[in-house]
C-alpha cells in the first residue's frame, strides 16, 4: 500500500506539469540552487508553474528560492527547471525533497543538470569560482532507504560515476573555448541549517572534501537510481576555512549574492552543453 500510495503522488504531480507543458517532452531537467535561479530568465517561451500550485510539491522556503517550475527552450532544447529547490533542513522528509526528480523522470528528461551555492573548504578556492563536481560525500538520509520503487531503479544502485565523465569532459572543453575558468572537486553535504564550525570544516577537508553545502546529493542519488546521468556544479559562494578572525561571521544573504554573480557563468556553460547534448 505504502509504495502504491508514493508512486500515486509521483503520477498525479507529473500529470499535473504534462497537463501544463502542452505535450512538449523535456530533454533535460535543471535544479537551481540558492541565488541561482537567474538561468531560468533565459529560458525562452516560458511556462511558468509555482510549486504551489503543483499536488504533491512542497514550498521553497530557503532564501535565493524562488519556487516556480519553469520549462521552455534552453540551447535550442526543450527544458524543465526547479527555480529553487527542497531541503532536508526545511522539515521535509527525503520523499519529498526528491520528489521533483522523479517527476522529471516520467516527463522524460535524458539528463539531469544539477547546482547549487557551496562553502570552498580547499584553500584553493575563492568567492566566485565555479567548480564541477566529480564526486560527493553524502551526510545526509539516504533517499533510497525504505521500500524500493521498483518502477525506478533497482535496490542497489551503483554510485561509481554519479557524475557523467563525457559530460564532465565536455564542460572542459566548452569552458576552455568560452574562457571561463573552472575548478573540479568534491562536494560534501551535511543536513544544516546550521553553517558548519571551523572544526568542521578542518575535519571536512582532512576526509577529501573541496566545498560544502546542505542539498543535491539526494537529488543525485534518486536521479542515478533512475539511470539518468547527472552534470553537477557548485557556485563558490564563502570561503569555508578554519582559519577566521574573530568577529567573522557566516552570512546567508551574502551567499545569495555571491552566487548571483557567478550564475551568468553557470547560466553560459550550463546552455552550451545543453545545446551539444543528444
Amino acid at each position: 500500500m505504502e509504495n502504491r500510495e508514493r508512486l500515486q503522488r509521483i503520477y498525479d504531480s507529473t500529470e499535473y506539469i504534462k497537463e501544463r507543458l502542452g505535450g512538449n517532452v523535456p530533454f533535460a531537467g535543471i535544479v537551481l540552487g540558492s541565488g541561482l535561479g537567474k538561468l531560468a530568465d533565459c529560458i525562452e517561451n516560458p511556462v511558468t508553474i509555482p510549486y504551489k500550485e503543483i499536488p504533491n510539491f512542497a514550498v521553497s522556503t530557503a532564501a535565493g528560492h524562488k519556487g516556480n517550475i519553469i520549462a521552455g527552450t534552453l540551447g535550442g532544447k526543450y527544458v524543465v527547471a526547479m527555480q529553487g529547490r527542497f531541503h532536508y533542513y526545511e522539515g521535509y522528509p527525503m520523499e519529498q525533497v526528491t520528489l521533483p526528480i522523479r517527476v522529471m523522470k516520467l516527463l522524460g528528461i535524458k539528463y539531469l543538470f544539477v547546482s547549487n551555492a557551496a562553502g570552498g573548504v580547499n584553500f584553493d578556492f575563492h568567492v566566485g569560482d565555479l567548480m564541477i563536481i566529480k564526486d560527493h560525500i553524502n551526510l545526509l538520509p539516504n533517499p533510497l532507504i525504505g521500500k524500493n520503487l521498483d518502477e525506478f531503479g533497482p535496490r542497489f544502485p551503483d554510485m561509481t560515476r554519479p557524475y557523467e565523465p563525457a559530460i564532465i569532459r565536455l564542460a572542459k572543453e566548452i569552458s576552455a573555448f568560452e574562457g571561463i575558468e573552472l575548478k573540479e572537486g568534491v562536494y560534501l553535504a551535511s543536513t544544516g541549517p546550521t553553517y558548519e564550525t571551523p572544526s568542521e570544516y578542518k575535519f571536512f577537508r582532512t576526509i577529501g572534501a573541496d566545498a560544502v553545502g546542505m542539498s543535491t546529493i539526494p537529488e543525485v542519488i534518486v536521479a542515478r537510481h533512475s539511470s539518468i546521468p547527472v552534470f553537477g556544479m557548485s557556485v563558490i559562494t564563502n570561503e569555508a576555512h578554519d582559519d577566521y578572525a574573530e568577529d567573522f561571521f557566516n552570512d546567508g544573504d551574502d551567499v545569495v549574492k555571491a552566487a548571483d554573480a557567478a550564475a551568468d557563468k553557470m547560466t553560459r556553460l550550463f546552455t552550451e552543453l545543453i545545446s551539444r547534448l543528444y
